[in-house]
């Protein structure tokens, strides 16, 4: 691929949507998921062939590098670039274009997430491809997701006048819309010009800084120190010095929503899921026959429909008798069971355990 493209991996998220599994010490993006990769190492793995080690950026905070280093050893250190604490996705953006435009004054960065999944590497490497071509004119690009039912968990992206370039497939962005009720959802698939919001985005790194310069002046100013700081012996006390103050903003509001020159490549067939859920793995994962999910570990199911079973040791055994739409999580120290249409409550366990304890478990 094209020497000055480079990805730019955030894996910085804690995640509490799929507690027990997913920790303070074990993000979501560390978890081996019915595989023998954790998502860190496929998110790297289905770069292979479009981005050597070198040109593959990290952006997350100091207390995971270590373990995200020890999993994708051949991504040079170098190339991890630490957050004191999490600042939202601007700043993860702002950061990495700040850095690689230093490095490379013609770069284009591919924004990636490190907890997803994308089953079919061929075609979402093919839409990164077309997507660079796009960027490389001056446009900020996101990948949409073709929506297969009426999603209420996604944003949504609904597109505009198809571009003028012979052979590729992308369109003007209209707007962006925030997940919506399921009414809303419906409509949007029925119209056939909304896509999920992936969350991946693709530009020119001076292209995308242009932008925070007009719509983000505060955090631009921020940035513009700490390039200046960067590779030198001040770069750990500026960013320590400045990170903290920096306001939390997603790019998705931050630039996204009122940016010049966005575009969106249709990213057909991917097999993409954000794994955002214990119901998201309904969509993932084959069920049997009755609808039944079991990952991991031994079952027997009597009279059993509809329930995701997930234990991550192998020996373990689960028995279920007459139950329907559960979900039921063993993470060997922590036991979650629930109905499938309350596991997104998850989050409150998460808020009483950081409330009142016991903070083993967080």
């Amino acid at each position: 691929m094209h020497e000055h493209f480079y990805a730019v991996i955030m894996a910085g998220g804690g995640g509490t949507r799929l507690w027990p599994l997913s920790r303070q010490d074990r993000p979501k993006q560390m978890l081996k998921i019915n595989s023998e990769r954790s998502l860190f190492q496929l998110a790297t793995d289905r770069l292979e062939g479009l981005f050597p080690a070198e040109r593959i950026f990290i952006v997350t905070v100091a207390e995971q590098a270590r373990q995200l280093r020890q999993q994708v050893p051949e991504i040079p250190g170098d190339n991890y670039l630490i957050e004191p604490m999490p600042r939202g996705t601007a700043s993860v953006v702002g950061l990495a274009a700040t850095a690689l435009l230093k490095r490379d004054p013609q770069a284009v960065m591919a924004i990636l997430t490190a907890d997803h999944i994308i089953q079919n590497v061929p075609a979402f490497q093919t839409a990164l491809r077309e997507a660079f071509e796009v960027a490389q004119a001056g446009y900020l690009v996101t990948l949409g997701i073709q929506p297969t039912y009426p999603a209420t968990g996604y944003g949504y992206i609904q597109r505009g006048a198809r571009l003028d370039r012979p052979g590729e497939t992308v369109y003007q962005v209209e707007r962006f819309r925030e997940k919506p009720d399921e009414a809303a959802a419906r409509e949007m698939l029925a119209g056939g010009d909304h896509y999920w919001n992936s969350g991946m985005f693709i530009w020119r790194a001076d292209r995308v800084l242009e932008e925070f310069r007009r719509q983000m002046p505060e955090l631009a100013h921020t940035l513009a120190q700490i390039g200046e700081a960067l590779g030198t012996e001040a770069e750990a006390e500026v960013i320590q010095r400045l990170w903290p103050g920096i306001r939390p903003q997603t790019i998705d509001y931050g630039i996204m929503e009122h940016a010049e020159k966005v575009a969106v490549v249709p990213a057909t067939e991917l097999g993409w899921n954000d794994v955002g859920s214990w119901e998201s793995f309904f969509d993932v994962f084959p069920a049997d026959a009755q609808g039944n999910i079991a990952l991991g570990g031994k079952t027997i199911l009597l009279d059993t429909g509809n329930s995701l079973l997930l234990t991550e040791q192998p020996d373990r055994l689960i028995v279920t008798i007459g139950i329907e739409d559960l979900v039921i999580v063993d993470a060997g120290d922590a036991l979650l069971i629930t109905r499938r249409d309350q596991a997104q409550r998850v989050r409150e366990v998460v808020q009483r355990l950081k409330d009142s304890g016991p903070s083993d478990y967080l």
